[in-house]
């Protein structure tokens, strides 16, 4: 078995398709497709786009045998597993509706995997169920009274007769699917993405910031059942006729240097990633295995999902210089799921674009003011300028349109914005307006043309009636030998005088419980010093942050789990 080809006879073209078939039914003309590595870096499959192609009509034709209506609903577990690629595209050539689903995370979290399903499952209003066979147990834990015509493998298909009728893809004005929010500050919400507002972000994706060539390759670790996983690094890649590597999340989790050997190997020229994964690749590496790489093939190295640290970015690229990665390969972009991937982006081949600002008014929607060199500062990384046809505004409280450079409420409107979340017009209501403007729930100011993301509206924290950003916190933590980045998240709870109190959550690595006191003494030391607050420092055990779908921490529920315990065990706060 070999993985497809980099090289395609086919003339390139850019994502200038009607629809998610049109692209389809194009690359696979050519040699190229999708290829998936095991946890030991070992070719283990093989999908070039002909044979998806022919696969996915034959699935659409078994599927439409069940009799479903058109647009229904198909839940699929988003397994990093050629049957993925099989059923998504069935969906798009029977005009059904595709939802990803996440698969567990962790093998103890069954229980509540199970209930999340369940939840998923109710709000899409899925007619049928599918996973990949081999993890099919797992998944359908979830479903038992559900009206659903048919959950199970893939295999189970094969005994469904076609339906001798010709297909009728979904069209430019029809739902392409329903992706599903990570859940950072709620409940996920199932967001409607039809053709034409994902084919034009894949245009700009694939032509403004990827500027595909034919001699690029991609790899890939990221979910398929995130936005960025999804359309960035299923989708972009067919819509331009690349060919694709994977690794699935957990194998990466377990050994992220196999994403650096993959990009080695095979002379890949683009990945995408999370800050997180960025980091913990780098923290994994020794120097004998970074001398052994040759990443100068690499040329765009681009960063999203969540608030982007400059300093981690910036010691990857350092630690990696020595594998020929160029700093100037690295992307910001930001995006979300209800615009189907990309808002905007930085220029291809520029590098990070870093923001130095005061600290002091940051929280407060003030004003982010350039620093001198040696004066205390926040570090922003640019998260580019807004793609074709997107409009960005910032807003105060009143709602009303501020001027560079002052922090307020992100608000976007394009082409590629949802046109609602499935089911849920009140929800919808809250975040977009009647003229098409989104709410984004995060703060950030505009310099020049660049966007700056600040964090989270709901992650804030008033402390002494002064407003904290949580990474604040975190990043003092993180700033300790000790403390690896992810591994503590800041919250605020009830108090005593009817005020909130700073709780950092932090998972320990450290074995001895004196370290460990030493370890907390020093974070709450220098969170007095550099934020003027005192701070409780709470030891967790390692892996039980919670986090959402996609791998953001999942403040709101750590917080809720805190205040859970402390109420079972009637613990008193004590500063560390």
């Amino acid at each position: 078995m070999e993985p497809t080809p980099t090289t395609n006879d086919l003339p390139l073209l850019r994502g200038s398709f009607a629809n998610l078939t049109q692209a389809l039914e194009y690359a696979a003309g050519g040699r190229t497709g999708y290829n998936f590595y095991d946890g030991a870096g070992r070719l283990s499959a093989v999908l070039p786009y002909a044979r998806l192609r022919n696969e996915a009509r034959s699935l659409a034709r078994r599927m439409l045998g069940l009799g479903l209506r058109r647009g229904a609903r198909v839940a699929l577990v988003g397994d990093t597993h050629p049957d993925f690629m099989r059923i998504f595209f069935a969906c798009q050539y029977a005009g059904l509706v595709p939802v990803p689903l996440p698969p567990p995370l962790q093998l103890g979290a069954r229980r509540d995997y199970a209930g999340t399903l369940r939840r998923m499952l109710e709000v899409c209003g899925a007619q049928i169920a599918i996973a990949s066979n081999s993890f099919m147990a797992d998944r359908i834990n979830g479903t038992a009274g559900l009206d659903l015509s048919f959950h199970g493998g893939v295999a189970a298909f094969e005994h469904l007769p076609k339906k001798k009728i010709q297909l009728e893809p979904s069209g430019a004005d029809e739902l392409a699917y329903l992706q599903f929010t990570s859940g950072s500050t709620r409940f996920p919400r199932a967001v409607m993405i039809n053709q034409k507002t994902v084919m034009n972000n894949l245009s700009n994706l694939i032509g403004l910031v990827t500027r595909i060539e034919h001699r690029d390759r991609a790899v890939s670790w990221l979910p398929f059942y995130h936005d960025m996983g999804l359309a960035g690094m299923v989708l972009a890649p067919m819509a331009s006729q690349i060919s694709v590597d994977y690794l699935s999340p957990r194998d990466f989790g377990m050994r992220p240097r196999l994403w650096l050997e993959l990009m080695s190997r095979n002379r890949a020229t683009i990945s995408f990633g999370s800050a997180r994964g960025y980091c913990l690749a780098r923290q994994r590496l020794r120097p004998k295995d970074v001398i052994v790489l040759d990443l100068s093939a690499w040329r765009l190295a681009a960063v999203g999902s969540e608030t982007i640290d400059p300093a981690t970015m910036i010691r990857f690229a350092e630690t990696l210089a020595p594998a020929g990665f160029d700093p100037r390969a690295l992307v910001v972009g930001y995006g979300m799921a209800e615009c189907s991937l990309a808002v905007s982006f930085t220029q291809p081949g520029r590098g990070l674009v870093v923001d130095r600002v005061e600290p002091g008014l940051l929280a407060d929607r003030g004003r982010a003011a350039v620093t001198l060199p040696g004066s205390p500062a926040r570090h922003f990384a640019s998260c580019g300028s807004p793609m074709p046809g997107y409009e960005v505004e910032v807003r105060n409280q009143q709602g009303s349109v501020l001027p560079e450079r002052h922090i307020g409420s992100l608000h976007i409107r394009g082409p590629s914005v949802m046109s609602g979340y499935f089911g849920d017009e009140n929800a919808t209501r809250k975040v977009l307006s009647a003229d098409g403007w989104l709410d984004t729930g995060d703060f950030a100011y505009i310099a020049g043309d660049q966007i700056f993301v600040t964090g989270r509206e709901k992650d804030q924290l008033v402390i002494n009636g002064r407003r904290l950003w949580p990474r604040d916190l975190e990043g003092i933590a993180e700033r300790q030998p000790e403390v690896r980045t992810g591994d503590a998240a800041a919250v605020a709870i009830p108090d005593e005088r009817g005020g909130n109190q700073a709780v950092l959550l932090l998972q320990s690595r450290q074995p001895e419980k004196d370290r460990r006191s030493g370890l907390s003494l020093r974070i709450h030391r220098h969170i007095r010093r550099d934020l003027g607050i005192d701070c409780h420092i709470e030891p967790v055990p390692r892996h039980t942050l919670p986090r959402t779908t996609s791998g953001k921490l999942a403040r709101a529920k750590a917080r809720q789990e805190y205040l859970n315990r402390m109420a079972r065990t009637d613990k008193i706060l004590r500063y560390a």
